[in-house]
């Protein structure tokens, strides 16, 4: 028991939707599109919000979430700073998980790839289109790194406030994007008694795709 709460008695059954095979694409990025789409317009938080996992040198495992900003053919696109934890360990192993969930639609989607940096005038084309407060901010945070005190991360904003008072910021050479090659999605949709619909596409070689009902 957590704070009298029985963590084994909560539960909900999930009866929105169901996933059709004979109705999916035969490619997994139509049906990535379609369901953020839906998140979006059905009001959900955040709907681009996205876990990533990676591992550092040693095999341990860490996760944090991080937005979806860009997605393509090539593959799906979030942001950071290059000297960030995340960034070491995708330098040490670029083999990498997202997940998507959205608890509104009983739906979550897993992606497995490799990351590998977006060319630097794609990063800036992102960088421009930012908020000047969160351009300032890339500047400001060593990402990561053990502070002291919020007033340090305080009085560096303040400094670039000052620095690009102009409103033109630069890129920071160590700030830019990482574009998510996807190998595998898996589609997961809540049914009733939990047995819930799983849906795996696979890259081949080849680069088609295969897709494979998964029992829940």
């Amino acid at each position: 028991m957590l704070c009298g709460m029985e963590l084994a008695d909560l539960r909900r059954d999930y009866t929105k939707n169901g996933l059709d095979e004979a109705t999916m694409p035969a490619e997994p990025l139509p049906l990535l599109e379609d369901w953020l789409k839906t998140a979006a317009n059905g009001g959900v938080p955040e709907p681009n919000a996205m876990a990533l996992a990676t591992v550092d040198a040693e095999g341990r495992p860490f996760t944090r979430t991080v937005l979806l900003k860009q997605m393509d053919s090539l593959g799906l696109v979030f942001y950071t700073n290059y000297e960030s934890r995340k960034a070491k360990h995708i330098e040490c192993n670029p083999a990498v998980s997202l997940l998507f969930l959205w608890l509104d639609l009983e739906r979550q989607v897993s992606v497995n790839g490799r990351a590998e940096r977006v060319p630097t005038a794609e990063s800036l084309r992102y960088f421009v289109t930012r908020p000047f407060g969160s351009r300032l901010g890339a500047w400001s945070s060593p990402q990561s790194r053990v502070i002291t005190s919020r007033a340090l991360l305080e009085a560096k904003l303040e400094e670039m406030k000052r620095k690009f008072r102009s409103g033109e910021v630069p890129l920071p050479s160590h700030w830019g994007g990482y574009r998510v090659v996807p190998e595998s999605f898996e589609f997961w949709q809540g049914r009733q008694n939990r047995l819930h619909d799983r849906f795996l596409y696979t890259r081949g070689g080849d680069g088609a795709w295969t897709r494979n009902r998964l029992a829940p």
